[in-house]
Order: C-alpha cells, then structure tokens, then sequence
C-alpha cells in the first residue's frame, strides 16, 4: 500500500544501500509466522509441507537476518544465502544496478556474506520463529578445493536447514559454472550426497540458464542418479537480450523481467529432460500470478521470487497467491498440484 510512495525514495540512493536499508527496516518486523497451509495452494515437495508455492529466493538475505521473518509477507518458504565457508567480501562497488526501464538488475556481487560460522549463530538465535526456510551454499572465490568446501557448507548448515540448495549456477565466482559440467559434477553430487547422509534435509541444486542441450541432460541424469531432491531453475543470466537501461553494459548476472522467456524455456527443457521425475522450483523474471501460473504449468511445483519484489514491493508474494487460487479456479483445477506441468494440455 505504501510501497509507490517509498519507492521513489528509495531509488534515489545506489541499489545496494537501498537494498541493506531494507533489510535493516525488515529486521525491525515481529518475527514471520509459519504460514497456514491453504488447502488449493499447500503442496508437498521433496518430503516438505509447503503451504503456498511462493518462495523467496537466495540472495535479498545473504547472511539469514531477515529470513525468519519473510513469512508475514506471504511467502510459502524462504530460502537464506549464498553462505560460503569463510567470509568473504565480494567484488568491489558498485556491483549492484537497477535497470529501471527494463524492471531488471544486473548483479556482480560475488558471494559477498559473512561466513557461515556466523550465520549459524544468528540462524540458531531465531530459533522456531520461522516458516519453511532453505539454505543456499557455495564455495569461496580463493577455495583450492571448491568441492570440500560443499561440503564444509552441508555439514555446517544441515542442522539447520529445512533443505539445502547447491548453487553451482553464479556468474560472480569465476569458474564456478564449470562444476556444471558433467565430471565436476558427478564428483560434487556424490560428496555433497555423503555428506548429508540418509537423515540430512532435501538437497536442492540450482542451476544457470545459459545451458546448451547436452548440459541439460547431463544435469538431469545426474540429478535423478544421485537423487538430488529438486532442481531450481534457474540463477541469473550472461546473456543480454534488448536493454534500455544505461546500465545494460555492466557486467555480472541479469534477472528480472528480461530473464522470463529463458527462465521459463529451461523450465520447459528441464521438464522434458527429467520426465517429470524430480520436481522443480521456476525462478526468474516472474512478477505476477499469470507468470507464476504459466511456470506451473510448464512444470515447475514451486516458485521463487527476488528482483521483482524491487519493482512491485512487498505485497507481491500476496498477490500472487490469490491471483493463483482464482486462475486454478477458472482452469477447473481444485488443487495446484493438478496443475504442475499441464501445458501440453492446453
């Protein structure tokens, strides 16, 4: 309600300290009630009860302060990061940019956080207070061994996670992608796997768009191998499509809403690969029901939300639930479960 006035104002200052005065704001907020389950939009995904399909994605709270208290906005769950082994203070500034006419960002932020030593403690000083909460692990830029350091991540953050997200899929950490590839993988899959064990949470792995055909296969078999329990897809983009904005020259990963029609087309490749075997979670470039609902219907059991919220502001995820519930209505759908991957129907 309030969000049109105080947006003008908070786009006047540089994105990044928009960003942390918000945070700081949001840290003053009672702490977020687990949301009640709503008997069309609760699904179970990957073992877990989530009660609306509307997540926050990783990277709004790097360093899980805000998290906890998310779910008063609406959010079904939440998920914290990236957090890597040591701290680290990321690229130089400016590495965050809004591009306003283009309702995008471009980020280069370079897993900037505190660590994850320190994040245990605040996360273990929310306690319960919380919803359904997920944290997102990387390694660190220096790390001679990036996969000891997944693991270092899912043996630090497991205790307290309700599932753990592998990103793999950042443009900001050079060479990080290639543990995309389908060796580095295989090796990654199999340490992160031991090191959760058979009583860890879910293990989620996110994923790029700029993939090419046989990485997507390679991803999905993978994934079904060494049964990793959902795949998020996807993390921001390289690839620049027509920009307004004067900041459509910098570097680092592009979200927002240029990022829809290839988010939605991995989503679509990603389906097709796994067969519907491992469900997924849509992310990118979504700022309204009809876009959260189209990426159900290719496929996706959830979805996750981050630059959008920048354009449209806090009462998004609320939106997009009830815009949900009247368009599963409308399509004779009594539960969202009975729409996942229905578009060939259509």
């Amino acid at each position: 309600m309030f969000y049109p006035l105080l947006r003008p104002l908070l786009f006047r200052l540089d994105g990044e300290t928009a960003h942390r005065l918000t945070v700081k704001a949001l840290a003053l907020m009672p702490a977020g009630k687990p949301s009640a389950d709503d008997p069309v939009l609760a699904s179970t995904v990957a073992g877990l009860r989530f009660p609306n399909p509307v997540g926050l994605a990783a990277g709004f709270d790097k360093d899980g302060e805000v998290a906890h208290k998310m779910h008063r906005l609406g959010f079904g769950f939440t998920e914290l990061g990236t957090l890597t082994p040591l701290p680290q203070s990321g690229n130089p500034r400016p590495r965050l940019f809004r591009l306003v006419e283009d309702r995008a960002v471009i980020n280069r932020m370079g897993f900037n956080n505190g660590g994850q030593v320190e994040a245990s403690a605040r996360i273990r000083r929310h306690g319960g207070q919380s919803g359904l909460t997920g944290i997102n692990i990387g390694a660190n830029k220096d790390a001679a061994d990036r996969i000891a350091d997944y693991v270092t991540g899912v043996r630090n953050m497991a205790p307290l996670a309700d599932y753990l997200t592998v990103n793999i899929s950042s443009p900001n950490t050079p060479g990080l992608r290639a543990l995309q590839d389908r060796g580095a993988l295989d090796e990654l899959l199999s340490a992160v796997m031991a090191a959760r064990g058979k009583s860890g949470p879910p293990i989620f792995l996110k994923v790029a768009p700029d993939l090419e055909s046989a990485d997507i296969d390679d991803i999905a078999q993978l994934a079904a191998t060494h049964r990793v329990d959902a795949l998020i897809v996807s993390n921001t983009t390289i690839t620049r499509p027509s920009l307004a904005s004067a900041h459509a020259g910098e570097t680092g990963g592009l979200s927002g809403a240029p990022l829809h029609d290839l988010g939605l087309q991995r989503l679509r490749d990603f389906r097709k690969a796994t067969g519907g075997a491992i469900p997924l979670i849509g992310v990118g470039g979504i700022a309204s029901a009809e876009q959260a609902y189209a990426r159900i219907r290719a496929g996706a059991s959830l979805i996750q939300l981050y630059s959008a919220l920048i354009f449209e502001g806090p009462g998004l995820p609320r939106r997009i639930n009830s815009g949900l519930k009247a368009l599963l209505f409308r399509d004779g759908f009594a539960h969202i479960a009975d729409a996942v991957g229905t578009e060939t129907d259509i």
